[in-house]
């Protein structure tokens, strides 16, 4: 499919500092994929580019699978690029080991209310927390677990290299959100997505999938030319800790979501669209392009 739009000579993107989606951008983002578009670089966190896809901002963005029902008649998914896999959950963390039905009516800090991570974790509270959790407080990632350890929350859920590091703020695995969604529905668990803004095009869209995937490809081929990048954005993470990141973010559903990785992000949604969390998707809401 084809037609006679014009491509911009460079393409608005914004992803996060975090290593994954630098070792995924930095071929592309530094002109290493041959006829693949320029970027500018945006670096935010996902909750920032979350609302930056509902405000409809940027040609391209990297956010969470639960944004997907409020963007997609604007944005169209990449079915590369984003973030899907198996034992890569959100926690839920607390000071002291317990269970959860010690959640209700407890306070819980969260990353983002339009967070694939909360969404998780609203379909889990559904299931094991009778009566339901207490006051919600969003913050910013990398302030869940000193609040946690601090007092000023009772439980945290947190992403990313949170998974590795918990255990030096003191704090106990309450739950895993990624083992509840596995063990419910057998399928991998959706995170983050790459979207692109429809109007670009078909021809422009595929060339963007086709980048993506190369930028992933070329990473994979020469680590180490990523890690310049990843190390500059990686908010003075232990490299060790980076490394860890990206092997369990950055795996074969980034280079294809395939039938597999669209089973997940349809699951996902419907399960919450049927539970009031989220509207419900068009038929052929994830089509591409």
């Amino acid at each position: 499919m084809s037609d006679n739009r014009t491509e911009p000579e460079t393409l608005r993107i914004a992803y996060s500092p975090c290593p994954n989606d630098t070792f995924v951008f930095d071929a592309w983002a530094h002109g290493r994929i041959p006829g693949a578009p320029a970027l500018d670089v945006t670096f935010a966190d996902i909750d920032i580019t979350n609302g930056m896809a509902e405000r409809g901002e940027l040609d391209v963005l990297k956010v969470s699978y639960a944004v997907l029902p409020y963007v997609l008649d604007e944005y169209a998914l990449l079915p590369c690029g984003g973030a899907l896999g198996r034992g890569c959950g959100p926690l839920v963390l607390t000071r002291d080991a317990g269970a959860p039905a010690g959640l209700a009516g407890r306070t819980v800090a969260v990353p983002g209310e339009r967070s694939t991570a909360y969404l998780l974790f609203r379909l889990w509270a559904a299931a094991e927390v009778p009566g339901g959790v207490g006051e919600i407080v969003v913050m910013p990632f990398h302030e869940i677990m000193p609040a946690v350890r601090d007092g000023k929350v009772d439980a945290g859920l947190v992403i990313h290299e949170a998974r590795f590091t918990y255990r030096n703020y003191g704090l106990h695995k309450l739950a895993d959100m990624g083992e509840h969604w596995e063990a419910v529905t057998g399928l991998p668990i959706p995170l983050g997505a790459i979207i692109a803004r429809r109007s670009l095009g078909a021809d422009t869209l595929n060339r963007l999938a086709d980048a993506a995937r190369a930028s992933v490809r070329a990473a994979w081929a020469d680590p180490e030319a990523t890690r310049p990048y990843v190390m500059a954005h990686a908010q003075e993470m232990d490299p060790a800790v980076a490394d860890q990141h990206i092997a369990l973010y950055v795996n074969e559903f980034t280079a294809n979501l395939g039938e597999e990785g669209h089973a997940a992000v349809r699951g996902l949604l419907d399960r919450a669209a049927d539970q009031g969390l989220v509207p419900a998707l068009k038929p052929d809401a994830l089509a591409f392009p």
